[in-house]
Formats: C-alpha cells, sequence, structure tokens
C-alpha cells in the first residue's frame, strides 16, 4: 500500500501499532486510541496519533482505508459489562464504519477472531460451523455480520481478518498490557526473570501462535488486493503451553518448571489451529515468521 491516508483504530494498542508503523513509511497514517489497553509511545513520529474513542462522533474519517483493531480484546472484560463490551465492540465498529463510509471510503479491514471456532486440533476453515460462546466472541459475530450488511446495502470493500494467537514479546508493543499481553510474551518474560509461569490446566491446551509482523502484512495485504468476507491469519501449526515453556527455556538456556492451576474458566477454548488456504489463495500470503524463529525474536533482549 502507497500513498493512501490511513486510519487505525486501536492504532496505539498492540497490533494496531505495529500495523500504523508500518504503514506509515509509504502512508499518512492517523492511528485513533482511547488508550484504555493502548499508550502513544508504541508509535513511531511519523505516526499522527489522536486520543479518542470509535464511539466518538468526529473521528478523522477523512481516509482512503480503515483498519478497525480497537475492542475490549479479553473475554474477561466483556463478562465484567457485557453492555459496555456490545458498545465497544459492535456500535464502535459501525460508528467507524459510518464515519469513514460517509467521507468516501470504501475500503476497510476489521479485527475478528479465532476463538469462534472452539475446540480445534485440525485446520479451522472460514466454512465451518462457528459459534458464540462468549460475549466477546459475540461481538465480533456481530461484527462480521455488519460487515455483510455494509458489503451488501453499501458496496463496501469489508475484509474480516481471524487472527489466530498473536504475540510479539515485551520489547515490542506488549508489555504495556501487563496480564492481558499474549502467553508467550509473558512467560518468556517471567522465566528470563527466574519466576515460574503460570499454566491454568494441565498445559496440554494448544496454541495456533503467529508473530504480529506476519499479521500486520496479512492485514495491508487484505486492504491491498480489497479483500472481501472472512479470512484467517494463522501459520496452521500448533504448540501446547508446555511445548512453549520447554522451547523458551531452551532459548534461555533457563530451566524453569510452570506452576499448574485450575482452570475454572467457562467455556475455555482448548486448542486452536488455522486453516491459512484462503488467505494464501487470495493473496500469496503465508507465515513468514515459524515458531522456533519468533521465539527467539521475544527472547533476544534478555540475552
Amino acid at each position: 500500500m502507497n500513498g493512501k491516508r490511513v486510519l487505525v483504530t486501536g492504532g496505539a494498542g498492540f497490533i494496531g501499532s505495529n500495523l500504523a508503523n508500518r504503514l506509515a513509511a509509504d502512508n499518512d497514517v492517523v492511528a485513533v486510541d482511547d488508550l484504555y489497553l493502548g499508550t502513544p509511545d508504541n508509535l513511531d513520529d511519523d505516526v499522527e496519533f489522536v486520543d479518542a474513542s470509535v464511539l466518538d462522533d468526529d473521528l478523522p474519517a477523512d481516509v482512503d482505508v480503515l483498519f478497525h483493531l480497537a475492542a475490549l480484546s479479553s473475554r474477561a472484560m466483556h463478562e465484567d459489562d457485557p453492555a459496555r463490551g456490545a458498545r465497544v465492540n459492535v456500535e464502535g465498529f459501525i460508528n467507524t464504519v459510518e464515519q469513514v463510509r460517509e467521507t468516501g471510503c470504501d475500503t476497510v479491514v476489521y479485527a475478528s477472531t479465532s476463538s469462534i471456532y472452539g475446540d480445534r486440533t485440525e485446520p479451522s476453515p472460514e466454512s465451518m460451523d462457528v459459534a458464540a460462546r462468549t460475549g466477546y466472541e459475540a461481538s465480533k459475530l456481530a461484527r462480521e455480520r455488519y460487515a455483510e450488511y455494509y458489503e451488501n446495502f453499501h458496496d463496501v470493500t469489508m475484509a474480516g481478518m481471524r487472527f489466530f494467537s498473536v504475540y510479539q514479546g515485551f520489547s515490542g508493543a506488549e508489555e504495556h498490557k501487563g496480564e492481558y499481553a499474549n502467553l508467550t510474551a509473558q512467560f518468556a518474560h517471567q522465566i528470563a526473570n527466574g519466576e515460574r509461569p503460570d499454566i491454568w490446566g494441565d498445559g496440554t491446551q494448544t496454541r495456533d501462535f503467529t508473530h504480529v509482523d506476519d499479521i500486520t502484512r496479512g492485514l495491508e495485504l487484505a486492504a491491498d488486493h480489497e479483500l472481501t468476507g472472512v479470512y484467517n491469519l494463522g501459520t496452521g501449526d500448533s504448540y501446547s503451553l508446555n511445548e512453549l515453556v520447554d522451547r523458551l527455556n531452551d532459548v534461555l538456556g533457563t530451566d524453569v518448571e510452570p506452576t499448574y492451576s485450575e482452570n475454572t474458566m467457562k467455556n475455555y477454548v482448548h486448542d486452536t489451529m488455522a486453516d491459512p488456504s484462503k488467505m494464501r489463495e487470495a493473496t500469496g500470503w503465508e507465515p513468514a515468521i515459524d515458531f522456533d524463529d519468533g521465539l527467539r525474536r521475544v527472547c533476544e533482549p534478555y540475552l
């Protein structure tokens, strides 16, 4: 993407800031964030930052492309206040799309979630049945349905990206998220400092860990190709949390054992694995950072 004016909501957050910084090299990028889970410290100097909520009525909407990543991104936040979760994740989505649409923007790429697939130890294609088991998942499925409306009624190009477990490490843009950061970043930091990471359950649960650089490249490609519909952004490989701890120990040269706690979380997704073939066929996207390379990047600041 080149020479566009771009709006990234949630732009001071983890994924949003990585995307905004990536795009700012060749585009005019404005990042909107209410700083609930973001910080402008994540942004490069050439990104314009606006402290605002996606529920505001005067967003910087005169843009060519909208990347809508703003969300209450934790299921716990939704269960604490389901109405607020719906306002931010659904109403905020509609409010932002409405404002950019009125200025003539017809290219939108937005964040959905892979957790709607439920427990999957086999690759999950976008064509399979999905369900809302939590308020967070309901809000992301609502986005997908409203995206269909904007495609069919307003001819806006809407690409929904179902992220799998996105990580980078505390040396990137995750540290400010603390307990809401990806487990890869949390566990690496703890192990590097001689602390025992705590795993809910027995550690056999698996995740499709996808590096944020691959995610942001996929988001840019979705806009470049003016994709419509929903697409997985994941590697197609999964690793257990026990394997994660073992490999972090290998990279760090440590021998820190995890602790295990009872997992009492209702409707917990035990296993995830992407089928990324639809995205690959549409854009040529392939994950470029495998699990071992990604963990080396996460651990490098501690070595």
